[in-house]
């Protein structure tokens, strides 16, 4: 597929400079790589949240949902169990799944439903002009806590690890290639794929040279333990910290039954005849 069949004519409202449109050229290149695998692009579907993520519901030509603020996930679960032949991505931010939409993101990982979220995690609600998220370091300076935050982030990939997520992975924005193999395999794990897609806020939080220094890409890791997937994640717990390393790449990767195929039982509710 050549890239430019999924370009729209919206006009590109990010912030200059935004690694969101890096993001999107990593998305373009793993919806071609699956449909030159043999996936059809009209089952490719994708719902998006509320924030500067969700934008990219209007730059990508592919069967789409805007969803409400944090809802994104139940959306593409009934997509999935309505016709469970597409392929189902969640393109969220966090604030959108971990401050509005956190109860959904723990069901569906404890489901395993048979969805993949991509989750632009850029540490602040920057759509409404920075307030703190869930992940945002203690000491964040924004319109709601002007003096600084006085909260510890949170950590969601050890939050999905516990919750039941059977694909865990990290990648990097202005990574583009690895991201973009990192979305396919996401999107290709039959059950429930979490991908967060760490992504500086250049106007308000740019940590880019605080990622450069410190990310570095998983190599022989055994990402069918648990245990070993659990010490990996916990190498960085998402404060500023001095000396402290961000792994990229597969945590955890194991198969089970999906929510999807325990419910429908081999049936397609989008084929069976009236």
């Amino acid at each position: 597929m050549n890239q430019n069949d999924l370009a729209t004519n919206c006009k590109i409202t990010w912030c200059p400079g935004c690694p969101d449109f890096s993001i999107l050229e990593a998305l373009k290149r793993a919806v071609s790589t699956l449909t030159e695998k043999g996936t059809k692009k009209e089952n490719i579907v994708f719902t998006a949240g509320i924030g500067c993520h969700g934008k990219t519901f209007d730059y990508l030509n592919l069967n789409s949902f805007y969803c409400l603020h944090g809802r994104s996930l139940p959306v593409s679960q009934g997509i999935k169990l309505a016709n469970p032949n597409l392929k189902v991505m969640a393109i969220v931010g966090d604030g959108d799944l971990y401050n509005e939409g956190l109860s959904h993101l723990i069901h569906a990982a404890k489901r395993n439903s048979d969805i993949a979220v991509l989750i632009f995690d850029n540490r602040n609600f920057a759509l409404t002009v920075s307030q703190f998220t869930a992940t945002s370091p203690k000491g964040f300076k924004g319109s709601s806590s002007p003096e600084g935050s006085i909260e510890e982030p949170l950590n969601p990939l050890e939050l999905v690890l516990s919750a039941g997520a059977t694909f865990i992975a990290r990648g990097y924005s202005l990574n583009i290639e690895q991201l973009k193999n990192l979305i396919v395999e996401a999107v290709e794990h039959k059950g429930f794929s979490f991908l967060e897609i760490l992504q500086p806020c250049i106007t308000f939080f740019d940590n880019r040279r605080f990622y450069q220094e410190r990310i570095y890409e998983l190599k022989g890791h055994d990402f069918f333990s648990k245990e070993k997937a659990a010490a990996k994640i916990k190498e960085w717990d998402y404060k500023n910290g001095e000396g402290v390393k961000i792994p990229l790449g597969v945590f955890y990767k194991i198969e089970k039954p999906t929510y999807d195929e325990l419910a429908l039982r081999g049936l397609n509710p989008a084929k069976r005849e009236k």
